[in-house]
């Protein structure tokens, strides 16, 4: 048996197909017609089993209820979360998300961009990361003319919203943590250059470390490289913790650029003799699932990822509402409050 048709519903209903039509697509004529009919309509579409043809609606509209989601790599922690809360945002909304994974690759963002356009997405919602090192792929994305709202971005311009954590305040949560359990010889595995975060991190450790008379040891402060490899930062991790060691400078305490380096960090620890968070306390940043599970579980600076995707899609969402209604929609720029997690990888110093 085929699919039900809207002349099927109206041999059911005794009415036209235009008037069938015109009930169903809830159309501005839908107004003038009888409670009575549009209930007789509505009873046999759902006796039959009708359902609309969302294709030649979206046509029809020029509308296709979906939106664009472009993240740089699918196996990146942070990145399970945000989709999970674009994705329950967006349903709520009745809106369908096209995904697609840009693996940290400049020519594929760009060709997911294209194809996300040939599709004539309503939106678009990035989850950035190193991708939006080069100004020219903001600039391009401002000529397209969609809604568009980049996550784990700051950004200063008037067309591309952007949702991202307060970075600054994050870190400066993190090193108060520690100085506050008394440590005050810490290391630091600093964010790598080419990444947005980097720099604003390491600004709210400094002010926190001004603020309270804190020496930071150059000595004890190393970097991460600019690896395009989101799964290269355990082993990073791993690496410039053995190199902290190898320098004698002493430690008590480790603040690493997020998670995934704090766990290499805890890795090395351990295989040298040193017992977190007995002998040395380590925090990170994010909040992955894996830090919690992780032997000791990690204490560290969560990034509410769920809520910024919901933000994200909240913020396109206005964008596509006001594009239908022709109006001007400004960008907005908005900083989620992160929230200090203790577990067990910190205790006061020994």
């Amino acid at each position: 048996m085929g699919a039900v048709t809207l002349r099927d519903v109206a041999a059911e209903s005794g009415v036209s197909p235009a008037t069938v039509s015109i009930v169903l697509n809830s159309a501005p004529l839908a107004r003038y017609i009888p409670q009575q009919t549009k209930s007789r309509i509505e009873r046999a579409a759902k006796k039959l089993g009708y359902r609309p043809n969302v294709v030649a609606r979206s046509l029809r509209s020029k509308r296709n209820h979906t939106v664009g989601v472009v993240l740089f790599d699918i196996t990146d922690p942070f990145c399970t979360l945000v989709i999970r809360g674009i994705e329950s945002a967006l349903y709520q909304a009745g809106y369908v998300p096209i995904l697609t994974d840009a693996h940290n690759e400049r020519a594929r963002f760009e060709r997911c961009l294209e194809m996300m356009l040939d599709r004539r997405v309503e939106a678009l919602i990035v989850i950035a990361n190193w991708l939006f090192v080069d100004v020219n792929l903001i600039a391009d994305l401002e000529k397209r003319n969609i809604p568009t709202a980049i996550i784990g971005r700051e950004l200063q311009t008037d067309s591309v919203s952007s949702v991202l954590v307060d970075n600054e305040i994050g870190a400066a949560m993190a090193l108060e943590h520690l100085y506050k359990l008394g440590h005050r010889k810490i290391a630091f595995i600093r964010g790598p250059k080419v990444l947005g975060d980097s720099s604003s991190r390491w600004r709210g450790i400094r002010s926190f470390a001004r603020a309270n008379h804190l020496e930071i040891d150059p000595g004890l402060v190393v970097e991460l490289p600019g690896s395009l490899d989101p799964k290269s930062a355990y082993e990073n991790g791993h690496r410039l913790t053995e190199e902290l060691l190898r320098r004698k400078h002493r430690f008590t305490a480790l603040m690493a650029f997020d998670d995934m380096t704090a766990l290499g960090a805890m890795r090395a620890l351990e295989k040298a003799g040193i017992k977190v968070p007995d002998h040395c306390s380590v925090i990170g940043f994010d909040d992955v699932v894996p830090g919690a599970v992780s032997a000791p579980p990690l204490t560290t600076v969560r990034q509410p990822m769920e809520a910024m995707g919901a933000a994200a899609v909240s913020l396109v969402m206005e964008g596509i509402s006001a594009a239908v209604e022709q109006n001007s929609f400004p960008a907005r720029h908005q900083k989620m409050a992160p929230e200090l997690v203790v577990r067990e990888s910190t205790r006061r110093r020994p």
